[in-house]
């Protein structure tokens, strides 16, 4: 008969993970840096990135999958940015583990979002890469609220928190308070707002060292966007990933009215538009 494993207690896999986390942080300078980095955007597929790319031999992945360094942190009363380099190496690999082609990456999809990130990832990984998913922001927008309403943050019929989003924000804004609960979980318009965020990064990056892939395209056809990255990153582009599951897909949505669509359709209607001139290429939203 076959026995079954007992899952350890939480405050045993607590108090571990710390352990590990200290020895991890002690040893940072032997640490290897990010090759590349997943910078967003938010439920646009970069989990389902993530797990697809670390199944490559040649890709090895921090040891969580957001790291959440460069915006500082989920949490508003904590600033990870803070804890400087020597928290952040401590999320990689050791140097001496990482054999000849392999590459390092993380995938934090609010980088993209906090107007800060940019500017810190060029000073500290200035030789890195960057891959940015989009999605229709129509459909992110849609899918973030319902995430918020999953998670049991946001209160407000649809429609309501999306025409409210600017007075939610105001205040983070006008304070530059990247890391208040309201611009991290209300900004459901915002983050659609590619070409604005997009153009941070082109002060610090080339358009070269940045690969725009499209949601749409990535689960329409995956191998042929994994190809793409493993090109763009370096590493053997014929590697054929077994698993491609999505994941963090959520269960809750409910059809959507059509003066919702309407709604956002206008909104992003210039801003897209201004995205395409930006990249030389139409997305077909």
């Amino acid at each position: 008969m076959k026995r079954s494993r007992r899952r350890l207690p939480q405050w045993v896999r607590a108090g571990a993970y710390r352990l590990i986390s200290m020895g991890r942080r002690l040893t940072w300078r032997g640490r290897k840096l990010p090759d590349f980095v997943i910078i967003g955007a938010q439920k646009t597929g970069t989990s389902s990135l993530f797990r697809y790319l670390r199944q490559h031999p040649q890709l090895r992945v921090s040891f969580r999958k957001e790291v959440h360094f460069f915006d500082g942190g989920l949490d508003p009363d904590a600033d990870d940015f803070r804890k400087g380099q020597a928290w952040y190496r401590s999320h990689f690999p050791w140097k001496g583990s990482v054999a000849d082609g392999q590459k390092v990456f993380e995938a934090s999809p609010l980088y993209v979002f906090n107007p800060l990130a940019a500017k810190r990832i060029a000073e500290l990984l200035p030789d890195a890469k960057l891959i940015l998913v989009l999605r229709d922001p129509v459909e992110r927008a849609i899918s973030h609220y319902f995430h918020e309403v999953r998670k049991g943050r946001e209160p407000l019929p649809l429609m309501e928190a999306l025409q409210k989003e600017e007075e939610r924000l105001a205040p983070a804004l006008a304070s530059e308070d990247y890391k208040s609960y309201e611009f991290i979980h209300y900004s459901y318009k915002s983050r659609g707002l590619y070409g604005e965020q997009l153009a941070r990064y082109l002060e610090h990056f080339s358009m070269e060292r940045i690969l725009i892939l499209s949601s749409e395209d990535m689960f329409a056809d995956p191998q042929s966007t994994l190809r793409q990255v493993f090109e763009f990153v370096g590493v053997d582009p014929e590697f054929w990933v077994g698993n491609l599951r999505p994941s963090n897909t959520g269960w809750n949505r409910h059809p959507i009215e059509p003066p919702v669509y309407a709604y956002l359709q206008d909104y992003f209607r210039a801003p897209n538009q201004a995205l395409y001139e930006l990249i030389g290429r139409d997305l077909g939203w």
